[in-house]
Order: C-alpha cells, then structure tokens, then sequence
C-alpha cells in the first residue's frame, strides 16, 4: 500500500518525522531519509515496522529508516536503531537480519576500460568459475569443523594468514576483518554444519560480483576519489556483495529461538511483533548472541577475503601481470546487518550504544578514531550497489552523519517482491538485453536473473541524492557495470 503522507511532520527536503503519538508504547519519534517521489512511494508497512521499533527497550533518540528502505523482518531494511546499553539497551538479530555482515568490498586496478573490453567475457566466465554463486555452493577451501571455528573467530585475519590475500587488506576492512568478541562457543553444531564449507562463496539472491568503470563524468569529487584510489577517467574496479551465507541465516534462527523464550518470561519485555524478539544486551542470552553475532561478522570478513583471493587470481591469468603489478588494491570493505557498540554523542554526553544496522552501512565522518590513518581527513568510504543494470556508487562519511549515527543507505532498496519480479521479467530475455546495453552476465539461473532486474529496485540516483542532500553521505563517484556474475 501507498504510505499515508498525512502521518509525517516533514522536517527538511528529505527528512521525515512521525511522533511518538502515532503509537502506544512508541519511546523516541522515527524519521525516515528520502526525496518526496521515495517517500510517496513507500510501503506503508515500513511505517508500521519502524515505529515497531521505536518502541524497543534503551532506543536513543530516533528510530531510522534510510532513504533505501523498504520492507524487512522485524526492522524495515535500511532500519537503524541505538540503543543505550547502560539504560536497559537491548539486542535484537531483527534488527541485524538473518545475512550476518552482508557487505559491500570495492577493489581498485590500474586497467582502464579499452584494456579490459575486449577480455570482458574471458574474465566474467572465469570468475564464474573460480567464484560459486548460487543457493548451497560450496567454496574451495577446505576446513575442518575445528579450523571452521577458528575462521569465525579470527575473520579475514585467518584468510591473510594462511595465504589469502595482503596484509594490507586488513587496515581497510571495519574491524580490521576481525570482531575480537567473537566466541565459537556461542554458535550451534547445525551453524558449523551450514557453513563449514561456504567461505569463497557469493550465495544467491541480490549477491553479485561486478567489473565496473568510473567514468570521467561520474567522477564528482576528484581529490576525494584519488585518495580512495580513483585516480583516472575510465578506471576499471571490482565490486562484490555477500555475506555469512547458511552459517549467518542459522545463527540468526538459533538466537531468535532463545529469545522469545526468555523475553517476556524472564525480562518482561512486550513487543508489537514477534519478529522484534529481544533480549538486554547484558543478559546471558544477550551476550552469548552477541558473540555469536560476531562469528557471522568474521565468518563474512573471511568470506569476501577469500572472493578477493580468488578474483586477483582471475585477473592475474587473464592479464599475464602480478595481481601487485595490475593495482588490485582494496578501497575499502563495508560492512551491512550489524550490531557493533560505538560511543556517541547524545545531547552531549558520550554514551555507549548499541547500534543496529539492518540493511544499513556505517559511515563515519572524518576524524574519528575507528578509521583508518588513510581515511582520517577524507571520512570512511562508503560503497552502495545499485542494481545490476544500472550502476553503484562510491561515498564518503561526513561528519554531520552523527544525526544517524554516523549510518547511510546501502544499496537502491527493492520496491518489487523477487515472485513479482519473476513474473514480470524472462531471465533469459534480460541477460540478451544486458549485453545489448554492455553489461556481459553470467548467472546460476534465469530466475534468480529476473528477480533482480533493475526495475524491481528504487531509483539508485534518487537514493544517493536523498542520503546527501541530507547530509549523512556524500558522492564521490558513480560506478558502471560492465560485466556480472550473479547468485
């Protein structure tokens, strides 16, 4: 359904507030980021499901949907919540989604457009094949359920260890790939069972691997974009999108199970929706969540070391050049479906938060002291995919970004159900006009191709100019598909 324009207090261009009136139990107002056209657009059911929030136990300030958002589970995707730890805060995997640390990682070459065009096939149908995508594929590397453990315990910090990529890579990872809090413990013997064999792997649904090129028009921000790596006119750059695949999903299932057991029993906490099930964050069930949480988040790091392992190889065969030699420098790795504690300023004094970003990317201004040395002046890099036909886009935090701590959009949002897509697109069809258009893709099925047509996704320009104008991302160059393997 239309969303009910009637409801919200508009309190900037692309700022928008409903009260705490508008529902019992409501403890803070909701605002919801987006241009009049996403707003008017919306399904009202996000209304429902982020003033669902705000009625959580130590929720700060304001309950958040981002200008990408849409409908989720328990929190609308693009749904960010902080809450106060030391005032009853509590932890929910609704608001951190079933997709553990799925997240976005951007690598630079030194490749330009006219060098890449004519091996674009030869180096898709590779990555095709060095990279499994698809529902139930399993990676190259081989583990054992004991060395598993170890993985999701030690992130990509593991991967960097036993060969997997640069040391390097780690400075330009949040967390430098590895969350310390992580306790293999915490997680259940079906979690190791689901992802025991999946690190190396895409997954299916809106993950993809994608070779793009910024072009000199779509260039916004030069100094910007030189010191993320984006140094000249018809660059080509490597994005990929992925997560914690079956091991994310279980732990989520697991955590979820525990808590409707225990949360009005035990803590008397009432909810509005069941997919809003909870728990303190200093509870024993709330840790030992937490902990677990955090496996998902290293399992994912470990994940997407592992993809940019196999695609410098890709690159190297295919370009007969060191992967050192071709620039294949990382930009930065994001992380999305989070809960991490962070200081913040609230009406002046620090406090310590929990906060939650569901379909969310953090994105911190310049100055702060979770950054990397190199983005210190610039702000951290933020990565947003767009849809597969269309384009992403490379920000930059800044630091009125403290209004939504420090959180963004992270992709163009779905405004069609992946059924409703199927029905309305042929796979087969799209990929011929993909390639007509010069984006060559390669997919696991004509199905999961139709779902993520880009029709059936928000106007990614309209996105990106709601999260500036509103002053929590900035742009710094727009990035075009030229080739895709899709899960």
């Amino acid at each position: 359904m239309p969303v009910n324009m009637n409801v919200l207090t508009r309190v900037s261009d692309v700022i928008w507030e409903i009260p705490v009136s508008y529902k019992e139990g409501m403890r803070v107002p909701a605002r919801i980021y987006g241009t009049e056209k996403l707003i008017r657009d919306l399904d009202e059911a996000v209304y429902d499901q982020i003033t669902n929030v705000a009625t959580l136990p130590g929720i700060t300030k304001y309950a958040l949907c981002m200008p990408d958002g849409h409908f989720g589970y328990g929190f609308p995707i693009g749904g960010v919540a902080a809450m106060d730890v030391d005032r009853g805060g509590v932890i929910s995997p609704g608001g951190i989604g079933f997709d553990i640390n799925c997240g976005m990682r951007l690598v630079t070459t030194n490749l330009d457009y006219k060098e890449v065009k004519p091996h674009i096939k030869q180096l898709v149908d590779k990555l095709y094949e060095r990279v499994p995508a698809g529902v139930g594929s399993s990676g190259f590397v081989k583990l054992s359920r004991n060395e598993f453990r170890k993985v999701v315990e030690q992130g990509a910090q593991w991967c960097v260890r036993n060969g997997y990529g640069w040391e390097a890579d780690l400075e330009l990872m949040e967390e430098q790939g590895c969350l310390a809090g992580a306790d293999a413990s915490k997680i259940s013997e079906k979690a190791i069972d689901r992802g025991v064999h999946q690190i190396g792997t895409l997954g299916s649904g809106n993950h993809y691997l994608e070779i793009q090129v910024a072009k000199r028009e779509h260039i916004f921000d030069k100094n910007l974009a030189k010191a993320m790596g984006i140094t000249h006119p018809d660059q080509v750059v490597v994005m990929f999108h992925c997560g914690s695949r079956g091991f994310g999903h279980q732990v989520a299932t697991d955590y979820l199970q525990s808590f409707l057991k225990v949360m009005e029993s035990k803590y008397g906490i009432k909810i509005l929706d069941r997919e809003l099930a909870c728990a303190p964050f200093h509870s024993p069930e709330g840790q030992a969540y937490f902990a677990a949480m955090q496996c998902g988040i290293n399992m994912s790091f470990a994940n997407r070391q592992v993809i940019l392992h196999r695609i410098r190889e890709v690159f190297s065969q295919v370009f007969d050049r060191s992967p050192e030699d071709l620039g294949m420098h990382m930009v930065y790795d994001v992380a999305h479906n989070t809960a991490k504690l962070e200081q913040h300023s609230v009406d002046g004094q620090e406090r310590s938060l929990l906060v939650h970003r569901k379909g969310a990317t953090r994105a911190f201004g310049p100055g702060l002291p979770d950054l990397p040395f190199r983005y210190q002046e610039t702000g951290q890099p933020v990565i947003i995919g767009g849809s597969m036909e269309t384009g992403s886009y490379l920000l930059a935090g800044v630091a009125s970004g403290d209004q939504t701590f420090y959180s963004t959009a992270h992709g163009s949002g779905r405004t069609m159900s992946r059924t409703k897509a199927r029905k309305t697109w042929q796979g087969q069809q799209l990929q011929k006009e993909m390639q007509q258009k010069g984006i060559y893709v390669r997919s696991t099925s004509h199905a999961g191709l139709a779902e993520e047509a880009g029709g059936a996704y928000k106007d990614v320009d309209e996105v990106i100019e709601a999260a500036e104008l509103a002053g929590i991302s900035q742009r710094v160059v727009r990035l075009t598909p030229i080739g895709n393997v899709k899960g």
